[in-house]
């Protein structure tokens, strides 16, 4: 491959000149970014844990490689971007982008159809609307938390990014297309049947000990992060099942309760925002998860669920008039989708911003699956301690 495509072509006879140290260094770099930008849009790319969403799996401060060939690369959507930028150049803050020119979704074959238990990389949905001053909020769910939307365009800076453009989030897939998903009791049921928390995840529990001069940095060390309460003898404890089995040996803890929202209490902040719904984020559904093909009735107990899939995701005009539906100017009763969709959620269940909050993710905005650890760093621990080394080259399941 003429990697030199840019330089003219001379047919003469006439003997080179030498190069200058300049082009060659031109020519290295020029070559360097191409290689690279291939790498990193068809094989793999790196990722940083941004939080513990997905704690104990994953870290604050672990290095990851996603892989693209898996699931199949996705053809760029934002094609005209700066290499190795995501959406924002990092010294000046500006777009690292020209949305000008969009392509359609289009996905290369990969080995593998995504799978129940997958961690996986992917574009937040809801990333679509951002306030650059609060970057790390919730454009929708600022309004649901009362902020309304002239005060929000009003008062900050607001941009709409796409797909391939938005924040990556890193989830495991919980439930894939066409199954039927619902949460009781702070666990997820698939199918029918409840799909057990993998190792490592972690729940909120509400600890009582028989004493106030209790030292919290002991049961730190085990593993659990803790926060205070009302009650002077009772903290909340965030950590696995296995952790709260040794925590019950204590003979300091008198009592142990899983921190649950009760089925009968209602979270408009939880996904589908539909009052009439009496749901939270440990109790809710079933439902559907869309599925390529699948066909769904348009009335009041659907559209809540579905209303954003087939308007946003797959970009239908979609309206109520009187007691009808109006579907791209027609009157329809039923909708087929033309993606599949995933339910992803953190294996730290009561500290994830995941699908209990924001719904499915179309498969237009899968980015790869998360290989292994190829570096972790503790930003806490001190200058010789903080490489996690026991992690360095740990595969992620």
């Amino acid at each position: 491959m003429n990697w030199k495509f840019w330089q003219k072509k001379n047919n003469s006879d006439k003997p080179k000149k030498k190069k200058t140290k300049t082009r060659e260094w031109v020519d290295a770099i020029v070559f360097a970014v191409v290689a690279a930008t291939i790498i990193r849009v068809f094989f793999i790319e790196a990722y940083t844990i941004p939080s513990g969403s997905m704690e104990r799996s994953l870290l604050v401060g672990d290095f990851l490689f996603v892989s693209k060939v898996n699931y199949g690369a996705r053809i760029p959507m934002t094609p005209v971007a700066f290499p190795f930028a995501h959406h924002t150049m990092p010294l000046t803050g500006t777009k690292a982008y020209w949305d000008g020119v969009q392509w359609k979704y289009r996905r290369l074959p990969g080995l593998q159809d995504i799978k129940r238990n997958d961690v996986v990389v992917f574009n937040f949905p809801e990333g679509d609307t951002v306030v650059l001053e609060r970057q790390d909020d919730n454009y929708y769910q600022m309004q649901l938390r009362g902020e309304s939307k002239e005060s929000i365009w009003s008062g900050f800076n607001v941009v709409s990014r796409p797909v391939d453009k938005r924040e990556n989030f890193i989830k495991r897939c919980i439930a894939i297309a066409g199954d039927t998903i619902s949460m009781r009791n702070g666990l997820a049921v698939v199918n029918g049947k409840t799909e057990p928390l993998v190792g490592t995840g972690g729940f909120g529990y509400n600890v009582e000990f028989n004493t106030s001069e209790v030292n919290l940095k002991l049961f730190e060390d085990m593993g659990f992060k803790i926060g205070p309460t009302a009650l002077p003898t009772t903290y909340r404890f965030e950590g696995t099942p296995d952790l709260i089995k040794e925590l019950k040996k204590s003979p300091y803890v008198k009592s142990v309760t899983e921190d649950l929202t009760p089925t009968d209490e209602q979270d408009i902040l939880i996904f589908p925002h539909d009052k009439n719904r009496k749901w939270n984020l440990d109790n809710y559904g079933p439902f559907v998860v869309p599925k390529k093909g699948w066909t769904v009735t348009l009335d009041s107990l659907t559209m809540p669920l579905y209303e954003r899939s087939i308007r946003i995701y797959e970009g239908n005009k979609l309206e109520k008039v009187g007691n009808d539906w109006i579907l791209n100017g027609k009157k329809a009763t039923t909708y087929t989708f033309k993606m599949d969709y995933y339910w992803m959620m953190g294996d730290n269940r009561h500290s994830s911003a995941d699908s209990r909050y924001w719904g499915f993710v179309p498969e237009d905005h899968i980015v790869g699956k998360a290989l292994f650890i190829w570096l972790s760093v503790d930003s806490e621990g001190s200058f010789f301690s903080k490489i996690r080394w026991s992690r360095i080259f740990k595969g992620i399941h």
